[in-house]
């Protein structure tokens, strides 16, 4: 009997793009007929978004036992916090100085619902966060709105499950978001047909120019990953004083892990298992700090979301004040909170986003061919960045043993 070959979900995809490309070219009437097809697509993976970020974060944040190791769950809290702020605004740096939308052609791109005037005011911004109704949130997709409750409300569930020693409604919300990723999952599976009927009619409405200039993006993203991964490092040795290249070295396995899995969930063991056995971490630190770090510190995510909105933006020509770009560092942080494990997460993280700067979600698509890439930057910073926090929280509280982590070398 002959094996069958599997073919990974981003290998579809990819794919599905060049197929795309290729019937766009050739049928172009025909491709336009298409575009109901990847509508659709997009309107599915929308239609559940909320579920998953509500269940996401609310399970995350009511898993903590805030009383048990109160000290060290607030400095890894911060640790996340900072690191993901700082991870978003150096890719709207990197993206307002290397302009990659730029140059990128939208004649025939959908301009629906676009807004023009993005400015708003920083005390606006702040009380835009707090939602009056949540369910009038929920309505509205206000996804900042709808997180900042789920916090909340989380931090309300742990008190209480921990207090009372009661845990049934915490369980039946992990059952349920467990239905909620199996539903999105499910429909991921079709992703590789909406992909090619997005693909296909948009290039055959604006050809190949559309797709070339994306490859400007994808190397602006990987600088940006590399010098953030390099100032990550820098930071490390300066604090705790370990040696620099016997850190690189101690990490490099699990790296090359998150490379080649683009999956943290998969990396999951390795970084565990190399975190105690190569960097000295304590086993009660580890255990916490990167299991917390799984949902609560996505490095990656923030910086791959920020960097694609500003892109999206320069391709429709929208300018935004220097507010506004600390909107966006806020929105990716606090969407990286709800970063879904699921094949396909770059395209489910950016359709979360997208939709609250104004901006078309069927501009989702052009980000589509390069998505194997995306997946394994996301994934490398998202693994060393939860690492890294875990090493700084050890090294806070006297749990890196150093003899481990030099007698690998």
């Amino acid at each position: 009997m002959t094996k069958k070959i599997k073919i990974s979900m981003s290998g579809q995809i990819l794919i599905a793009m060049i197929l795309g490309i290729i019937i766009g070219l050739t049928f172009k009437s025909f491709s336009s007929n298409l575009k109901i097809i990847g509508d659709i697509f997009i309107k599915l993976i929308q239609m559940g978004i909320i579920l998953l970020v509500m269940g996401q974060v609310i399970e995350a944040v009511g898993n903590i036992n805030l009383s048990q190791f109160g000290r060290m769950i607030r400095q890894t809290i911060i640790v996340f916090f900072t690191s993901s702020i700082l991870a978003a605004l150096w890719g709207v740096l990197m993206v307002i100085l290397f302009k990659p939308g730029i140059g990128i052609s939208i004649n025939g791109l959908s301009n629906n619902n676009i807004k023009a005037n993005q400015s708003m005011s920083f005390s606006k911004v702040i009380a835009d966060f707090f939602p009056s109704n949540i369910f009038e949130s929920m309505s509205k997709g206000s996804i900042v709105q709808v997180i900042v409750f789920s916090i909340i409300f989380g931090i309300a569930l742990s008190a209480f499950c921990h207090s009372t020693n009661e845990f049934q409604l915490l369980d039946i919300l992990k059952q349920f978001n467990q239905v909620i990723l199996k539903m999105i999952s499910l429909i991921m599976k079709i992703a590789p047909v909406g992909i090619f009927a997005l693909i296909a009619s948009a290039i055959g409405k604006l050809g190949i120019k559309v797709v070339v200039p994306m490859i400007k993006y994808l190397l602006v993203y990987g600088f940006a990953t590399l010098t953030y991964l390099i100032f990550w490092i820098l930071c490390i040795t300066i604090v705790t004083k370990l040696n620099f290249l016997n850190l690189i070295k101690n990490m490099w396995n699990m790296s090359l892990m998150a490379l080649a899995t683009t999956s943290s969930a998969v990396t999951f063991p390795t970084e565990l298992e190399d975190a105690k056995e190569k960097l000295g971490i304590k086993d009660k630190i580890a255990q916490i700090v990167l299991s917390l770090g799984m949902s609560l510190n996505s490095n990656g995510s923030a910086m791959h979301m920020s960097i694609t909105i500003i892109t999206i933006a320069q391709i429709y020509g929208i300018h935004y004040n220097v507010q506004t770009y600390m909107y966006i560092v806020l929105l990716a942080t606090l969407a990286s909170l709800a970063n879904a494990v699921v094949p396909g997460a770059a395209l489910v993280s950016l359709a979360i986003v997208i939709p609250q700067m104004g901006l078309p979600v069927e501009s989702i698509a052009l980000f589509a061919g390069v998505d194997w890439f995306v997946g394994m930057l996301r994934t490398i910073l998202n693994v060393d960045s939860d690492v890294f926090s875990s090493i700084l929280v050890a090294h806070k509280n006297d749990g890196i043993d150093t003899r481990v982590f030099y007698n690998n070398n």
